[in-house]
């Protein structure tokens, strides 16, 4: 029988880098250190001599030969035991493909299903075949903002898989069964209040969570909320997001984020530095959409988006807006008419405090917009109707898993009566 390789060493392999040392090791002598032995009358009086013996205290063979060093451990690092091991990513073949989901700008979304567990998840493929500057920092930014955002409406990372090539990275989520936008595209009718109140209740916690802990998601919009049959939305690709409490650079942040019809007007204004209160504007314009189920501003640039903004909130005066005409763009703007704003011609079934509360987040200002913690205390969410159990939600087939929804089944004719079917047959003859 062979004998099996034991847990020994491998043996190393040699490379070009080095043949210049092949000599100097065939020269090389290997250095053995031996202990040396201590006296044998020494081991037989420490035998003789009790413990607690003077002669034994003041014995040279007890007192260490080198002091001891200090130790270079500091008191604020954890031990390391302490430190999680390096765990090597798994196959991408661990999972098996099901169906594609969708296609964005950074990656491709899979449906797939764990061999092991048999669980359905989401795979992401990152795009990195063009890359030529290494891993790039979206698809870091990503997965360090998933790795922090634990939150119940914030989609989980379970982890990253890789393929056979080194363009191959995939992240794995939850698979979520629909998106807030192809939702509202094949629902009849649009969310009653006291499911809006709950849908938005759940996005301001998922959106305070984040703003907490110094993340900036910088694109919400219906179609990165996902929705599962339970009524439970989270929030999902983060492929712009940033820490915003990172150090911003001599050119600032950039101003290519977020999907137009949810950009905040600072940022449309040219605005280089700005912070949570872009995702606030975003999150009032999903509130909108709820209520109207379609897009509150759908315009086609830049231009007409400023300008519907305008109509709707009224022009940027000096106080509704300080510092507006300190803006890079503000100057480029011809002036507009005053007038009032327009929320209440726009929902016109919208409670004072509903109003209110989409007022706030759609404001002018970035220092007066209310911030995601004080917008879920808002008295919107304790007046009537209360917001629904998220339990007591409709199901709707889900578009991603392939689902198709039902035809209605045509209902069956009421039974004749036999001395009417005689009557018929009399008046026909």
């Amino acid at each position: 029988m062979s004998r099996a390789r034991g847990p020994s060493t491998p043996s190393r392999k040699r490379s070009k880098w080095d043949a210049g040392d092949a000599e100097d090791d065939a020269d090389a002598q290997p250095i053995v250190k031996r202990r040396a032995k201590a006296p044998r009358h020494s081991r037989t009086s420490e035998l003789a001599l009790p413990e607690d013996s003077p002669s034994r205290a003041a014995s040279p063979e007890t007192v260490p030969s080198h002091p001891r060093r200090p130790s270079s451990h500091s008191a604020f690092v954890p031990p390391r035991t302490r430190h999680p091991p390096i765990i090597p990513s798994r196959s991408v073949y661990s999972y098996e493909r099901l169906n594609s989901i969708e296609e964005g700008s950074y990656g491709v979304v899979f449906r797939a299903k764990d061999k092991l567990s048999g669980d359905i998840v989401a795979l992401k493929k990152l795009k990195l075949d063009e890359e030529k500057h290494g891993f790039p920092i979206t698809a870091l930014r990503e997965i360090n903002a998933l790795m922090n955002a634990r939150h119940d409406n914030v989609v989980r990372i379970r982890e990253v898989v890789v393929g056979d090539t080194l363009t191959q990275v995939f992240i794995v989520m939850d698979f979520i069964e629909h998106d807030l936008k192809t939702l509202l595209t094949l629902m009849p009718q649009p969310f009653l209040q006291s499911e809006i109140k709950t849908l938005m209740l759940q996005l301001l916690s998922a959106v305070a969570h984040c703003h907490a802990n110094w993340i900036l998601h910088r694109d919400l919009k219906t179609s990165n909320l996902l929705m599962n049959n339970r009524g439970t939305i989270k929030v999902a690709d983060f492929g712009l997001a940033r820490r915003y409490g990172d150090p911003v650079g001599v050119g600032g942040m950039t101003q290519l984020v977020v999907t137009l019809w949810y950009r905040a007007p600072e940022i449309l204004l040219g605005a280089k530095t700005y912070s949570t209160a872009v995702d606030i504007w975003s999150v009032g314009c999903i509130f909108a959409e709820l209520l109207h189920k379609e897009p509150l501003f759908q315009a086609k640039s830049e231009l007409e988006l400023i300008d519907m903004i305008f109509k709707l909130l009224g022009p940027p005066t000096s106080n509704t807006w300080p510092g507006y005409n300190e803006l890079p763009l503000a100057k480029t703007l011809a002036p507009r008419p005053l007038h009032a704003p327009q929320f209440r011609q726009r929902f016109p079934y919208l409670s004072m405090a509903g109003l209110d509360l989409l007022m706030s987040m759609l404001t002018y200002d970035p220092e007066q917009r209310i911030s995601a913690e004080n917008a879920l205390q808002h008295p919107y969410f304790t007046e009537s109707p209360l917001p629904k159990h998220p339990d007591l939600f409709s199901s709707f087939p889900s578009a991603a898993a392939g689902e198709k929804r039902r035809k209605p089944f045509e209902s069956p004719r009421a039974p004749s009566r036999i001395a009417d079917k005689l009557l018929n047959d009399l008046e026909g003859a």
